[in-house]
């Protein structure tokens, strides 16, 4: 199965930001792509945090999830929408929700970010906890591939991925491709995403897919990028370093076979 990583640079513009992510899903499908990631804050990187408070939208209504749906009917794709900002129980906060849909439009899962990202150095400064509340739940989907083939995709997003019993979760209830659409920073992300990213892979012997923001921003801000897909083994398939694009993939399901066979890992933990 062909999968793509959609990388971006969002503005501050939904419109502009929700014409570029139409292009990209287009470019994945002529290519053939059956499922294609967004990444994280595909519809707005705002020059304040509190600028998603404007966008929130309710479960189920709203301009970007007509968007999504529209995209994923027309194209005949999975798409997983990066996220979005759905209304939270506070009106000072939001979920920073991923969204699965089905080629028929469908919404299949929701996830609402768990793990929270606060960074500060002196001179960067992140807390999203000021309008972002957490979500507390794993989730995952099942999707079949045009083959027939049946892959289970475990969903988390960007800072989740420094929390292994997260994908542990994800592996114990038999995922085949984790999901981490994400905006990781450029200092962070220098020194850890692809470390971080191969060890996801490796220790729950999945497909990694990671679609990422990557470049500077309209806000001033600068993202890693990188953009990639990982094999069970580790080996980075695909990416791309900066700037807006489309990483193409193949999932291979006798190779993940193999793989787990020859190196049982999942089977000998004891704790």
């Amino acid at each position: 199965m062909k999968v793509a990583a959609i990388q971006m640079v969002s503005g501050i513009s939904l419109d502009a930001n929700l014409a570029a992510a139409r292009t990209l899903l287009e470019q994945a499908a002529r290519e053939g792509a059956e499922l294609a990631a967004l990444p994280e804050y595909f519809c707005i990187m705002g020059q304040r945090d509190t600028d998603k408070l404007a966008l929130r939208e309710e479960p189920g209504d709203g301009r970007i999830q007509q968007f999504l749906a529209t995209a994923a009917r027309e194209l005949g794709l999975w798409i997983v929408g990066g996220t979005l900002p759905l209304r939270a129980p506070s009106d000072d906060h939001v979920f920073n929700t991923t969204l699965v849909y089905s080629p028929q439009g469908e919404c299949v899962a929701r996830y609402d970010k768990i793990h929270l990202f606060r960074f500060d150095n002196g001179s960067e400064h992140f807390n999203e906890a000021h309008v972002i509340t957490p979500g507390s739940q794993p989730v995952r989907f099942t999707m079949t591939a045009r083959d027939g083939s049946a892959w289970r995709v475990g969903l988390s997003v960007c800072y989740d991925l420094r929390f292994p019993e997260l994908y542990r979760a994800h592996a114990q209830a038999g995922a085949d491709l984790l999901l981490v659409p994400s905006a990781f920073t450029f200092t962070t992300g220098c020194a850890h995403w692809e470390i971080l990213l191969r060890a996801r892979a490796v220790e729950n012997l999945a497909y990694v897919l990671a679609p990422a923001q990557g470049g500077m921003h309209e806000n001033g801000r600068r993202t890693w990028g990188h953009s990639m897909l990982v094999d069970p083994w580790g080996t980075v398939l695909a990416q791309r370093a900066e700037g807006a694009g489309v990483v193409l993939g193949t999932l291979e399901p006798p190779q993940l076979r193999a793989m787990r066979t020859q190196l049982p890992a999942l089977d000998h933990r004891m704790l």
